[in-house]
């Protein structure tokens, strides 16, 4: 029994071999092909982001260079011929360009740069809908065609629904609709999807608005006081006449008065030159006693 048993056993381990030697022949292709295409995979993607790592580092050293520029021209000009080798590092080149161009006072320009970045294909809505909005606020679109802007940003889910609506809110403000406006701001105020900041400073144009401001787009600089009808000049309010101030008929008189040549009284004039009581005798009285004065010496 126990020969027969091992018998087979032997027999049964032989056949269990060549069924995996068939199976290895028939698959085991297929297995190191997978272990290849596994460690090509890996290789490849290494590969890749290496070379990912490689562009980035030599677009922030463009990047850093061209910023080193003491001119806001140079920058300018040094970002624009910066190459980017895809459409969100394009997008990111416009927004740095296009706040170089604003600090130049140049806003138009940079409003301009913005709308054409925006225009790329294949760039995802978060990059196209910040290059809109940052266009209209460095430079205002005509009413109609910023409306059709800021409704497309502030649609529901939109990544800066809520800045859209302030910005719509403050369209409706300069075409005159304060009641429009208001009503933005009181929705910008109370919506989740706006943050502290934008609440706040909602809650304060309300006020402001409310309490009688007007919305002024010219800047603080150019914005001079109102001059008031009638009012003198400076230099002539620092003239003071003696005794405080004077009415314009006062000032007439007091100019008459020292132009006026200096005139003598009429009554010193007219008097005659009158000898006091015990004043100087007349000349021949006077020539009589000198005569009669030398006839007494003489005798």
């Amino acid at each position: 029994m126990s020969n027969s048993d091992s018998f087979i056993d032997e027999v049964s381990e032989e056949v269990r071999r060549d069924r995996l030697f068939s199976l290895f022949r028939r698959w085991g292709w297929l297995a190191v092909l997978i272990v290849v295409a596994i460690v090509g995979a890996a290789a490849y993607f290494e590969w890749q982001s290496a070379q990912q790592r490689a562009e980035a580092e030599a677009f922030g050293d463009a990047l850093l260079a061209g910023l080193e520029s003491e001119e806001a021209e140079d920058r300018i000009a040094a970002l624009s011929e910066i190459e980017t080798p895809s459409p969100e590092v394009a997008m990111i080149l416009a927004l740095l360009a296009a706040g170089e161009e604003a600090n130049a006072d140049d806003p138009a320009a940079a409003a301009a740069r913005l709308r054409e970045a925006a225009e790329a294909p294949g760039l995802p809505r978060r990059y196209v809908d910040l290059a809109l909005l940052k266009a209209q606020m460095m430079d205002p679109a005509p009413e109609d065609e910023a409306r059709l802007v800021l409704e497309a940003l502030a649609a529901p889910g939109a990544p800066y629904s809520a800045l859209a609506e302030e910005q719509l809110a403050l369209v409706d403000i300069r075409a005159g609709d304060l009641d429009a406006g208001l009503a933005r701001l009181r929705g910008i105020e109370n919506s989740a999807a706006a943050t502290a900041g934008l609440q706040q400073r909602a809650a304060q144009l309300i006020v402001a608005l409310e309490s009688g401001a007007v919305l002024v787009d010219e800047p603080l600089e150019e914005a001079a006081a109102p001059e008031v009808e009638g009012a003198a000049p400076a230099e002539e309010d620092a003239v003071a006449t003696p005794g405080g101030d004077a009415t314009p008929d006062e000032e007439a008189a007091v100019e008459d008065e020292d132009t006026a040549p200096a005139e003598e009284d009429p009554a010193e004039e007219a008097a005659p030159v009158e000898d006091d009581e015990a004043g100087t005798p007349p000349v021949e009285e006077a020539a009589d006693e000198a005569e009669a004065t030398d006839a007494e010496v003489t005798e």
